[in-house]
């Protein structure tokens, strides 16, 4: 047998490749002989820099940058194993863990710590750049990053502004004439899940904004700010990004790469299966094994496994599900490529022990997936 191994990873317990040595350490010891292979995967949230390093043999590139607010953080990024595309999260630069909760405000946070990871990414030679927009502490529409890019913002008196949440309303005019022109010769494609827009009801400041530390009427102002830099961009570009679909993620940067990286948005469980070349790796596979620290109803929307299940499907392979927990929903799964789910969780646990006991639960849980495996093959002989 061919197994193919591609898990998410479990957060706070275990990253992918953890998770796919355990289910191969369980398999193998029922079925010594199968073919396995690991694909540690992510959708473009966090871990997706740790699965694209451990699944293309890539190399992990660290780089103080600016912070959300201002100060200095130590930036990451992937550069995969062939050197040709680097793999940013935008929240390594500029994410919400960087800013303690009571000094959280996205009209002050900023996405400049973003560009200077590009610019790293550039001196390292890439073609390709791939950006995951997830847990970002920012409203800015990616003008932080755009300013580290050599792009420039004046206000109507031509003042040059220091770009961050609050400051986009007084934006008049933007200046290209200094950005990198390395820039011109690089892809941008960015891993974006979410479908938002980048303003009104449904955009980036009013769904994301609270959570950043937006109180109501911040949200407002952050959202008018938005929409400024949408009329702006328009007059200057003759781009209409407001109602892009995704153009909302990580505070409006989905309209930054857009508006001024000249890039796309892209599922982002299905922009990692390209990079690690997911189909070659199944075309010719027995099973599929995925999953995640939770399967539930939301799973179906985009998240990992479900992007590793449809791919399957493509080839007639059956895909097992292991899942640190199934929520309400999880039948939702079967109707999109998954034919079973398992929970690794044995017996009543606190979260803190089903997180530490994560490992061995995984092993145990692959050994009885694979016992049973062999026990249809017995029952097929009956």
């Amino acid at each position: 047998m061919k197994i193919v191994i591609a898990p998410d990873s479990f957060k706070e317990s275990m990253t992918a490749m953890e998770v796919c040595n355990q289910i191969e350490k369980g398999f193998r010891k029922v079925l010594p002989e199968a073919n396995y292979v690991k694909i540690p995967i992510a959708d473009g949230g966090e871990g997706t820099v740790q699965s694209i390093i451990d699944a293309t043999d890539g190399k992990l590139i660290k780089k103080t940058v600016t912070g959300p607010l201002g100060t200095l953080v130590e930036g990451f990024y992937a550069i995969t194993g062939d050197g040709k595309t680097a793999v940013i999260e935008m929240a390594a630069a500029s994410g919400l863990h960087h800013i303690p909760r009571k000094q959280r405000n996205p009209l002050l946070t900023k996405t400049r710590g973003t560009g200077e990871l590009i610019l790293d990414a550039l001196d390292h030679g890439v073609d390709r750049i791939v950006l995951g927009l997830g847990g970002s502490a920012t409203n800015d529409g990616g003008t932080g990053m755009a300013t580290a890019l050599g792009i420039t913002f004046f206000d109507e008196n031509d003042v040059e502004l220091v770009m961050q949440g609050g400051v986009l309303s007084k934006i008049a005019r933007i200046d290209f004439s200094g950005v990198d022109q390395r820039l011109k010769h690089i892809v941008f494609e960015a891993a974006c899940d979410v479908t938002n827009p980048l303003v009104g009801p449904q955009g980036a400041s009013v769904i994301f904004g609270p959570q950043k530390g937006a109180t109501p009427e911040m949200v407002t102002e952050l959202d008018q700010g938005l929409n400024h830099l949408g009329d702006v961009v328009k007059a200057s570009l003759h781009l209409d990004i407001k109602d892009i679909p995704g153009a909302g993620a990580a505070g409006g940067l989905g309209a930054g790469v857009i508006a001024f990286l000249n890039g796309c948005l892209k599922s982002g469980i299905e922009t990692i299966l390209n990079i690690v070349n997911f189909n070659d790796c199944i075309e010719d596979a027995d099973l599929v094994i995925t999953g995640e620290g939770r399967i539930d109803g939301q799973t179906v929307h985009g998240k990992a496994p479900i992007g590793v299940a449809k791919r399957a499907k493509i080839y007639g392979i059956p895909v097992i599900g292991l899942a640190g927990g199934l929520g309400e929903g999880y039948q939702s799964v079967y109707d999109h490529g998954i034919d079973a789910v398992f929970s690794i969780v044995n017996g009543i646990s606190t979260l803190d022990e089903a997180l530490l006991n994560g490992k061995r639960n995984v092993e145990q849980t692959s050994i009885n997936i694979a016992k049973t495996i062999c026990l249809n093959k017995i029952l097929q002989k009956v």
